[in-house]
């Protein structure tokens, strides 16, 4: 009887153990589907926005340097001006890249390790 009995124990707790390793499994194979659809949202969304942003970026360029350049009677110049700014903000950006990371960071964390 007691054979019987502790037999029986152990295969309540081996099909414990195994419930336990399945739902866990799911429980992962949730959050990281949870987080990849995030992340392609996000990034979709990013795409789409800055397509936009990029191409009123060009144009509202395009016509700065043109008034540059009428205003200083050579519309090269006005050209080589704004080129020339986004030179300099090109390397302000790469000078504080080190600056982005710990908020970019932090965020992605918050997002992946989230309890909800």
């Amino acid at each position: 009887m007691a054979f019987e009995e502790l037999k029986s124990d152990l295969t309540d707790s081996q099909q414990a153990a195994k419930e336990y390793v399945e739902s866990s499994a799911e429980y992962y194979k949730l959050k990281t589907f949870k987080f990849v659809m995030r992340a392609i949202i996000a990034l979709t969304v990013v795409l789409f926005l800055g397509t936009f942003v990029m191409l009123a970026v060009f144009f509202l360029s395009v016509a700065a340097s043109m008034v540059i350049g009428n205003h200083l009677g050579n519309l090269a110049d006005g050209f080589w001006i704004v080129g020339g700014v986004y030179v300099l903000l090109g390397l302000v950006g790469y000078a504080l890249r080190h600056k982005l990371e710990s908020p970019v960071l932090r965020k992605f964390s918050e997002h992946y390790f989230e309890d909800k």
